[in-house]
């Protein structure tokens, strides 16, 4: 859908303006113009006296897939540091790019301020070159200043495919681009793939084209987003066939990093943005940092996580206990967060955070599949549940049935006597 001008019914009173929460309207003489920005979101068609604005459904071209080329990763940094998940989605970007060996690329999107020597760290994890945009308005992140020297970037160059992490960042700005560019959107991916099109596959379905326009679309790619649906009880494969980029966030954790070695004939190519203040409408005051525990279960090697099965909070002392004693950081199930009992932070699963330790010690969680959803891929799971026939023990590679008040202390008995050996 798109929001559209009559320019015979406008009369230039600018109450469309007034409306307008993105600043999406701007005067061109005495007509009213809808800008990039816009959000379709109603507002200024309700605004209007004159009825000189509407929501029309939007005329797309077919869109020259030829056009696009190489995979795109936003390299997300925070304070100068590299986050891990876009480590892991260059990693995963070199795999697909290998997939389709025709020459495509792999290039970092890295935005920020004094940020280039974030360049050879994503040459490290498997990037072939870095468009860099440095500005010192981009030193702390806006949605508005980002989407902007984004998706200029993104039109200039026209990648095929752009990756994100499903972060706080990552999922605020990737739909603003994905709507600034008129594209596609798949969120929470957690397997990437991609299928080479055939002449037969357009011909077949757009009878209309001619031969000459079909072979603007022969070397186009069609990538394979997959993600959980319907509460996770399946998986949906969705594709972005007649728009580019093909963009998608995926979830940290998820993807496997590639062992990081020095770059070699690294590209970085500098982009200059076009970004003036009235671009950005919020205006960061001061960063405060609160004093609180961290909890990073996506780096995490050992993880003690607790369900419903403890009963009561107190029981997350006892896993906090076994945590410290192997090292580890405790976690959570969606229950035992619903109830109270710990903060979202800690949560593990569909809504929560998207793990892969190597030791994975499920204590009083039944196996519902959103759980499982979030921590499956972990190298070996050990489920403690007085439920025999809890669902948890066809993902657990090491069954234990029994009250986990009983079993966990052992635990950290036996942990001591092993600990004790080695010294």
């Amino acid at each position: 859908m798109a929001v559209v001008v009559i320019k015979e019914k406008c009369k230039g009173c600018k109450m469309c303006i007034k409306a307008c929460p993105f600043d999406a309207i701007q005067m061109e003489g005495k007509v009213a113009v809808i800008t990039e920005k816009c959000t379709a979101c109603n507002q200024c068609i309700e605004a209007c006296p004159f009825d000189a604005i509407e929501k029309t459904e939007s005329a797309k071209s077919m869109c020259d897939l030829s056009a696009y080329k190489d995979i795109w990763v936003f390299a997300e940094q925070r304070d100068g540091e590299l986050m891990n998940v876009s480590k892991e989605l260059i990693g995963e970007a070199h795999k697909l790019a290998g997939q389709l060996d025709n020459g495509t690329r792999v290039y970092a999107l890295l935005i920020g301020d004094d940020v280039a020597g974030l360049s050879e760290t994503c040459g490290a994890y498997g990037a072939d070159g870095v468009y860099l945009i440095e500005d010192p308005k981009l030193r702390h992140y806006t949605t508005d200043a980002y989407t902007k020297v984004a998706a200029d970037a993104m039109r200039l160059y026209r990648p095929e495919i752009v990756l994100y992490g499903a972060t706080h960042i990552g999922r605020d700005l990737a739909p603003r681009i994905a709507a600034r560019l008129d594209t596609g959107l798949t969120a929470d991916c957690t397997r990437l793939d991609v299928k080479v099109s055939t002449y037969k596959d357009y011909a077949e379905k757009y009878t209309t084209l001619d031969t000459a326009s079909l072979a603007g679309m022969l070397e186009a790619h069609k990538f394979l987003q997959t993600r959980p649906a319907f509460g996770g009880n399946l998986m949906a494969t969705i594709i972005c066939p007649n728009t580019r980029p093909q963009m998608a966030t995926v979830r940290p954790g998820v993807m496997q990093k590639i062992d990081p070695k020095p770059a070699e004939n690294l590209e970085v190519i500098r982009v200059t943005p076009t970004l003036e203040v009235r671009d950005i409408r919020t205006k960061v005051i001061e960063v405060v940092k609160t004093v609180k525990e961290m909890v990073s279960l996506t780096d995490a090697e050992i993880i003690v996580s607790g369900g419903r099965g403890l009963a009561n909070p107190e029981g997350f002392k006892l896993l906090q206990a076994f945590a410290e004693k192997c090292g580890g950081t405790i976690a959570a199930s969606r229950a035992a967060v619903d109830a109270g009992w710990i903060d979202h932070a800690f949560q593990v699963g569909q809504t929560g955070t998207t793990v892969k330790p190597r030791l994975y010690f499920a204590c009083g969680i039944s196996g519902a599949i959103q759980h499982l959803a979030g921590m499956q891929s972990s190298d070996i799971i050990i489920a403690i549940n007085k439920d025999g026939e809890a669902p948890i023990f066809e993902s657990a590679d090491y069954s234990i049935v029994g009250d986990l008040y009983s079993i966990v202390p052992e635990l950290i008995e036996e942990w001591e006597n092993i600990q004790a050996h080695f010294e």
